[in-house]
């Protein structure tokens, strides 16, 4: 239990971050089977749609960010926003690198892709975006 206490916050980003990668590979996934559309575009949906809940519920239940003025929401929200752009374009990358140079299978290159995103935006919203909010 005290492994469990201690590691609190890494255990409910984790929790909250599969929950993203799910509403991301999902929406994606569909969106691949659905539409005609570029892959590209696609993931750009799929990010949009994780982003917006990946926000809300790292605000809310992993961090415990105490913003309370319009400033503090706004600069946290962009900061946030930020992160979550970079680890897009990393992603785009890493599609791109598997489904067009190598020609493997859109799924696999998503789930590749989730696991350097998710890492990376930790370390992002617990480093620059809520790091003067007291850990959980």
């Amino acid at each position: 239990m005290k492994i469990i206490q201690n590691n609190k916050q890494v255990i409910s980003y984790l929790f909250w971050g599969v929950m993203t990668t799910l509403i991301n590979i999902v929406a994606f996934m569909l969106l691949q089977k659905f539409t005609s559309w570029n892959y590209n575009i696609n993931n750009s949906i799929a990010w949009i749609a994780s982003v917006v809940f990946a926000y809300v519920t790292n605000r809310k239940w992993v961090f415990h960010s105490k913003s309370s003025s319009i400033n503090e929401y706004l600069k946290e929200f962009i900061s946030f926003s930020f992160g979550r752009f970079a680890s897009f374009i990393m992603e785009e990358i890493i599609l791109w690198v598997f489904i067009t140079a190598l020609g493997l299978n859109a799924g696999i290159a998503k789930v590749v892709g989730q696991v350097v995103v998710i890492v990376f935006n930790y370390f992002w919203s617990k480093l620059a975006v809520f790091k003067n909010k007291k850990d959980c």
